[in-house]
């Protein structure tokens, strides 16, 4: 439990936030920060921050902590997924029954490369299994901050149980199903990301709020070094 100093201001208060800081950097956020905590938080130096870019398991809310994240921070929510329907003009579900899963992976991974090079300021919310191929890891964690969304399957199930769109789910036990998922794809998650955010008991708020917190923690980015002419 995370104990802060009583002040009269949020906005006054360098002890608070010294106090949100430190609790930050043990893993301890209060879930009393969750409806507050942005007037308390400044946003210096996350408009100047690279591609932020959520993943995690189908149902984690990738493409709603997005929106919301961008709407924070003054940025462009982009849907990876969203984009993909767009150019095949049709839905996910439905290429997959025609074209089959690799097709669709190859068609996620061009997406994926043309989104973290043309848009290097949007919130970028990618497909469950965007991580599935090395090269889409290496993209993601080079040109942008990761953050992966992690939800427990059980947690996934209830959100899914009645979901008709996500066709790896469709038939057979969909518990089990999310089960093997989670088990193939959580160390890529973990392996391409810069941090984790667990989900489970976080309202929308509270969740973007703790995405805010350590996005400020983050050590700065080094500056690049232009290149020298040649003598």
């Amino acid at each position: 439990e995370v104990t802060l100093p009583r002040c009269t201001s949020l906005w006054g208060s360098t002890t608070l936030l010294l106090a949100v800081a430190r609790s930050a950097q043990r893993g301890q956020l209060a879930p009393i920060l969750g409806p507050v905590f942005h007037l308390a938080m400044p946003l210096k130096g996350l408009s100047s921050m690279k591609q932020l870019i959520l993943v995690g398991m189908p149902g984690a809310g990738k493409s709603t902590i997005a929106r919301q994240l961008a709407r924070r921070l003054a940025r462009d929510p982009v849907d990876s997924d969203g984009v993909i329907e767009q150019r095949l003009g049709e839905s996910i579900r439905s290429f997959f029954e025609r074209q089959g899963e690799a097709a669709f992976r190859d068609v996620e991974e061009q997406v994926i490369d043309e989104l973290t090079q043309s848009q290097p300021a949007a919130v970028l919310a990618t497909g469950g299994g965007a991580v599935l191929r090395s090269i889409n890891r290496v993209r993601l964690r080079e040109r942008g901050t990761v953050i992966y969304l992690r939800s427990s399957p059980e947690q996934l199930f209830k959100r899914l149980r009645h979901d008709t769109r996500r066709p790896l789910l469709q038939g057979g036990d969909a518990l089990q199903k999310l089960r093997d998922l989670y088990e193939e794809r959580d160390p890529l998650y973990r392996d391409c990301a810069h941090f984790v955010v667990d989900t489970r008991g976080s309202t929308l708020s509270m969740l973007v709020n703790r995405i805010v917190m350590q996005l400020e923690l983050m050590p700065p980015e080094p500056p690049s070094t232009p290149p020298t002419a040649a003598p």
